[in-house]
């Protein structure tokens, strides 16, 4: 017998907060974390902007993280586990209570940030910065878990993939609690090269918060950002046995391949569609019962394009009913750690019962006519879809449900 998945815990790391009430209160306000890079000199880039996490990080992170420590980190490791400490005490997880054979760490991952950008390279922590794995680890050993640990790397899909393994380990029993999300900057001279090259960024240097314009007719691209995001998944009956406050249900998710292009995805969003179709399922319910999407909306011209005709492909005319947002809009685009701070976000809004905006759709697209919100509002959300689409056709399409 299949166990149900509950949320007692959510955190996130952003340009516009250091943890999800700073984040989300900057969101509903519609405010745009995107600005010149400073992290590095980026004159000689064509994309000079990007969603950066705020330089007071650095000292936030010793709140907690010793110093000693730290220099075996990256700046993104360091990210992780900030952002997964806080989870734990700002909702009072009672690490206690659990066996820790039956605790487990999954993590959506591209890079560890062990970039030109790092500062206080050493010889000595290079291995340790640059390995992946890592930064799972290193939340195991804060906590002392021995069950599963381990990072997924599925493009921008990567943390979308760690919520849906950890919602198969406490289904199925083999995990009685799973800390789930990620990490990830690539906001480095290098990466960022390589994305110009395939003209994958928005290069509005002078503009910059206006830059990110997902479903805007004048979308150009996307822009980089940075941060991490955390979920903590619980077996629904052992949370209210410790007396948990449940924040959602995972009660469902699909993840799929395109197995057709390394970067594009399937004409006309097929895949995409597939996915979304597939989510439902698993979670039992039909298309009407869906609230709320916070879409992938990377403000790319295909993207944007095959998301919306996918979600009209699969909730025809109930589309007008469905409130969509890209937090992407404000944000950026964390690559990594993206599945799981819109996860974050779209849990955020079901217990609120509200939903923030998608800025910059100053120049609608006739061919997008979905039901996009400009304006923060109320609205009654049961059930809400979270979606990530990543190079090489990984998709992953998550749904959370109100808990009464």
């Amino acid at each position: 017998m299949q166990r149900k998945v509950v949320v007692t815990a959510i955190n996130a790391i952003t340009a516009l907060g250091l943890n999800i009430e700073d984040t989300w209160q900057a969101l509903l306000k519609g405010k745009s974390g995107v600005g010149r890079i400073t992290l590095f000199e980026p004159s000689e880039l064509e994309t000079q902007i990007a969603a950066e996490v705020s330089s007071e990080f650095e000292v936030y992170a010793q709140n907690y993280i010793k110093k000693r420590i730290a220099r075996q980190m990256t700046r993104v490791t360091q990210m992780a586990l900030v952002c997964a400490k806080e989870a734990v005490e700002r909702h009072q997880i009672n690490m206690d209570f659990y066996e820790k054979d039956k605790c487990a760490v999954i993590l959506g991952v591209v890079n560890t940030g062990n970039s030109s950008v790092e500062k206080d390279q050493d010889i000595k922590t290079m291995i340790l910065k640059g390995m992946n794995n890592s930064i799972s680890a290193w939340i195991s050993l804060e906590y002392g878990f021995e069950g599963p640990n381990y990072t997924v790397a599925t493009a921008c899909a990567s943390s979308a993939y760690a919520l849906a393994l950890g919602y198969d380990l406490i289904s199925s029993g083999k995990a009685d609690l799973v800390i789930t999300g990620g990490a990830d900057s690539i906001i480095n001279p290098e990466e960022i090269k390589g994305f110009n090259a395939i003209y994958a960024l928005s290069t509005e240097n002078e503009n910059p918060q206006k830059a990110s314009c997902p479903f805007s007719k004048n979308r150009s691209g996307f822009v980089i950002g940075e941060g991490a995001g955390v979920l903590i998944l619980e077996a629904e009956e052992n949370a209210r046995k410790r007396g948990a406050a449940i924040l959602a249900e995972l009660s469902g998710y699909a993840l799929t391949s395109e197995a057709y292009n390394i970067v594009s995805p399937k004409e006309d969003g097929e895949g995409m569609f597939i996915t979304m179709r597939k989510a439902l399922e698993h979670a039992g319910i039909s298309p009407k019962q869906i609230n709320h999407i916070n879409a992938h909306g990377t403000s790319t011209t295909l993207n944007d394009l095959y998301e919306t005709k996918a979600i009209k492909k699969l909730f025809g005319a109930n589309c007008s009913d469905i409130p969509v947002v890209s937090s992407k809009s404000m944000i950026g685009h964390t690559i990594g750690a993206a599945g799981a701070i819109e996860a974050a976000i779209t849990v955020k809004s079901i217990l609120e019962q509200k939903i923030h905006p998608s800025i910059n759709i100053d120049v609608p697209d006739p061919e997008l006519d979905l039901n996009f919100v400009t304006q923060s509002r109320h609205h009654t959300i049961n059930y809400a879809m979270s979606n990530s689409f990543g190079f090489g056709g990984h998709n992953a399409s998550l749904i959370f449900k109100l808990m009464k």
